[in-house]
């Protein structure tokens, strides 16, 4: 799902982290079109779930067939007690807390104003990002994440939303910090195997938020929507979400984050070409602000020295400058591979992404 080359000197370069994030945008922007044909036939809790369900069990029979789960890969990065916190807080609040209080801000907030306040996931996740997670950030990439944020809010505004503070607007507010928490926490074990996050999170979510549904009283559709809605949730929420915590190893949380941001971008131009939706103005300023944003990010060089302090941990690599490790008896040396391993101290200088290998402070 990733390019990597190898540079000279053995210094390995990924080539295509963002375009990871932007596919991930993507599926979860080319899902919304289709979830606007099931809205008033699925109950909006009961539909999250199910699309949540959809995900976790599609990934979870695609490992299974694959035996991605089940068998020993040198690729894989195994889940470790101390990664329970965070993949258990992630679900909690991103799977969760997150759906919850959307739906209960949904029942008190007109629609025009909640998709202009879905736009503060991202910037929550970038605040918490560069704030409490101390990830690095320029003003290149600060502009580039304001341009596509004020590109969603056109792309999201109607004359008529009028904003003020309410109960539901607040809930709201906190389905998108609880996302943003989901993604800083989830970025914390992004090296294990995305597949195998992304269906534990999509199982576990999906049958809370199924089970509180139906609780209240709603019904499960029929078997040809339930069978439709799994389908999107595989490619929207669970393929989607496996790149997403891919782009999350490479480029952290807010840049991330600011990628996935085009999602709603790419529900609207497909909304054009298959639900034959009208091109409005605030389509055509959308679309230049995002452009701009990601152009931005794209083209960022961010190059310094810095040091990488002595650490010992697991994770998937190649034998690059980082990785001038000596192995262990039985330790397949095919590249790339995992296992526990320690970096020595080294200070070098070279382009790199605030990754699991460059979280150093500036």
């Amino acid at each position: 799902m990733y390019n990597v080359v190898k540079a000279e000197g053995g210094n390995v370069k990924t080539r295509s982290p963002a375009l990871i994030a932007l596919g991930a945008a993507f599926l979860f922007g080319a899902s919304t079109p289709a979830i606007k044909l099931l809205v008033g036939q699925v109950h909006p809790q009961l539909l999250a779930g199910l699309l949540y369900l959809g995900s976790g069990m599609g990934l979870l029979l695609i490992g299974l067939f694959t035996k991605a789960f089940t068998a020993g890969s040198k690729h894989k990065v195994k889940l470790q007690s101390s990664d329970l916190l965070w993949l258990t807080s992630a679900i909690v609040f991103g799977g969760i807390v997150g759906p919850i209080l959307l739906m209960l801000g949904l029942c008190n907030t007109r629609g025009g104003e909640a998709s202009l306040l879905l736009n503060m996931e991202s910037v929550f996740t970038a605040v918490l990002a560069w704030f409490i997670f101390k990830e690095n950030f320029d003003r290149r990439i600060f502009i580039g994440m304001l341009a596509i944020v004020v590109g969603s809010i056109f792309l999201t505004w109607q004359p008529s939303a009028m904003f003020k503070i309410s109960v539901g607007s607040l809930a709201i507010m906190g389905a998108c910090l609880g996302w943003a928490l989901d993604n800083n926490f989830t970025r914390n074990i992004s090296s294990i195997d995305p597949m195998r996050i992304a269906a534990i999170k999509g199982l576990v979510a999906g049958l809370i938020n199924c089970l509180i549904a139906l609780a209240y009283g709603n019904h499960l559709p029929s078997v040809a929507i339930l069978a439709l809605v799994a389908a999107i949730g595989l490619l929207g929420y669970g393929v989607s979400l496996v790149l997403f915590i891919k782009a999350l190893r490479y480029l952290g949380a807010s840049r991330t984050s600011a990628y996935f941001s085009t999602a709603p971008f790419v529900g609207a131009i497909l909304s054009i070409l298959f639900l034959h939706e009208p091109v409005t103005t605030n389509l055509s300023i959308a679309s230049c602000f995002m452009i701009f944003g990601v152009w931005l990010h794209l083209t960022e060089v961010h190059e310094h020295e810095h040091v990488h302090t002595e650490e010992e941990h697991e994770h998937l690599h190649w034998h690059d400058e980082h990785h001038g490790h000596e192995h262990a008896p039985g330790i397949i040396l095919d590249e790339p591979h995992s296992h526990w391993h320690k970096h020595m101290t080294i200070k070098h200088s070279h382009p790199h992404y605030p990754d699991q290998e460059h979280r150093h402070v500036h």
